[in-house]
C-alpha cells in the first residue's frame, strides 16, 4: 500500500513508549482481588509494571514466614501489568504481607543507595 514505506512495518504494532508508564484515566495503580476459593489468598494487579518489580516483590514476600506462596506473572507481553499472587498463613493476610514486603523493600533499596553514594564519594575523594 501507498502508506507503507520501507522499514515502517516493523514498528506498526509497537506501543507508544508513554503507554508503558502513564496510567489511563480512571485506572488504579494497584488493585486487589480476593481469592474466592482459598482462604488468605489473593491477587494484586499492578498496572504499568513488569518483571523488574514483580520479581523484587515476589522475593521480598517469600522472606516473610507468614507467606506460604508468592508468585507473579505478566498476562501478556503487550499488557503492561503484572499479577502478584499471595497466599498467607492463617495469622496474616495478603494485604498486610504486601505492605510489609513493600516497606522492607524500600528500606533495602534506601540502604543500597546510601552505600552506593558513600562508595562513590570515597572513590572521588581518592581521585579515582
Amino acid at each position: 500500500p501507498s502508506w507503507v514505506r520501507r522499514g515502517t512495518m516493523s514498528h506498526a504494532n509497537r506501543p507508544e513508549s508513554w503507554e508503558l508508564v502513564v496510567l489511563p484515566d480512571g485506572t488504579s495503580k494497584v488493585a486487589f482481588e480476593k481469592d474466592k476459593k482459598v482462604e488468605n489468598a489473593g491477587r494484586f494487579v499492578v498496572e504499568r509494571e513488569d518483571h523488574t518489580l514483580g520479581n523484587l516483590v515476589r522475593m521480598q514476600l517469600l522472606e516473610d514466614t507468614r507467606v506460604a506462596f508468592a508468585g507473579y506473572r505478566m498476562p501478556h507481553p503487550l499488557e503492561h501489568k503484572i499479577h502478584i499472587e499471595v497466599h498467607t498463613t492463617a495469622n496474616s493476610n495478603p494485604a498486610d504481607a504486601m505492605i510489609l514486603a513493600c516497606n522492607n523493600l524500600i528500606d533495602k533499596l534506601n540502604r543500597m543507595e546510601e552505600k552506593f553514594d558513600a562508595e562513590v564519594a570515597r572513590k572521588q575523594h581518592q581521585g579515582l
